[in-house]
């Protein structure tokens, strides 16, 4: 096995492990890797939809999407598709996957199936060292406080994309409170745990000091030193730690650019717990 880093934040790729491969007796040497490093990547990885979902019940029950219908015959696969004459792409913005949910997904194994030449990079950062390295004052405001987070509705993942279709669920938005510090419940890390798209306000604090602090917080945690960037090929997989990460799909291969390439991607998410 080969361990090369992608950043000096976060960000491993994997040589040498075939994912077709991993099982109950060899998983814990891929869970560390993740524990790790945060995000791990593998390429060339020819993995099925049936062992995608069998390598994403090894981390836990498999959940399927609050509002967008999965892939016919395998309800918990998102298919993410850009097509070659939209701008628009799904998972731009920094976010955390679901953190409107009462139980947040805890990961994603994400599998490139068609990627444009040049461009769609995707981009994560370490919310654990966000908090580490956040301004002191700050974290005395923010330390016992919890944030809301909003789902947006079925509108703001369907709405703009060709592709995607309601799974025929509640379309309503909703919300839920997390702590603004949640810690990790494998390693202990506090983690720095609200993002740019989903959370709105902090629960308990004026709107107007809410807005600003937050605004300071998405912020530091797009500071480029707390991020790595991944350079997709075909047949790639990424399995990222939805609790200790955000992360930005790049939309830079549209129309618009002189470019125009279709992007297609299979996600697959496991359901974690109720952050404390």
């Amino acid at each position: 096995m080969e361990i090369k880093l992608l950043s000096g934040a976060l960000g491993a790729e994997i040589e040498g492990i075939n994912l077709k491969e991993v099982n109950l007796g060899n998983f814990k040497t891929v869970n560390d890797l993740l524990l790790e490093h945060k995000v791990i990547f593998f390429r060339n990885q020819d993995i099925t939809p049936e062992e995608q979902i069998e390598l994403a019940k090894l981390f836990g029950p498999v959940e399927e999407h609050a509002y967008v219908k999965g892939l016919e015959g395998y309800p918990q696969i998102t298919r993410l598709i850009k097509d070659a004459d939209e701008k628009n792409q799904w998972g731009e913005g920094w976010h955390s996957d679901v953190s409107y949910n009462v139980t947040p997904t805890k990961a994603v194994i994400l599998k490139s199936i068609k990627i444009p030449p040049v461009g769609g990079d995707t981009v994560f950062s370490n919310m654990e060292l966000a908090w580490d390295t956040l301004d002191d004052e700050i974290k005395k405001i923010v330390i016992n406080k919890k944030a809301e987070h909003y789902s947006l509705g079925a509108g703001f993942f369907i709405d703009n994309y060709k592709h995607f279709e309601s799974n025929g669920n509640n379309s309503e938005e909703y919300s839920n409170s997390h702590p603004i510090v949640r810690t990790h419940p494998e390693t202990g890390k506090k983690i720095l745990f609200v993002n740019w798209t989903y959370t709105k306000n902090i629960v308990g604090l004026e709107k107007n000091e809410s807005i600003e602090i937050l605004n300071k917080i998405f912020e530091h945690q797009s500071r480029l030193d707390l991020t790595c960037r991944f350079s997709w090929t075909e047949n790639a997989v990424a399995i990222w730690d939805n609790r200790s990460v955000i992360h930005y799909a790049i939309a830079d291969f549209f129309p618009g650019r002189g470019l125009g390439h279709e992007r297609v991607m299979d996600r697959i998410a496991v359901l974690g717990d109720q952050p404390f």
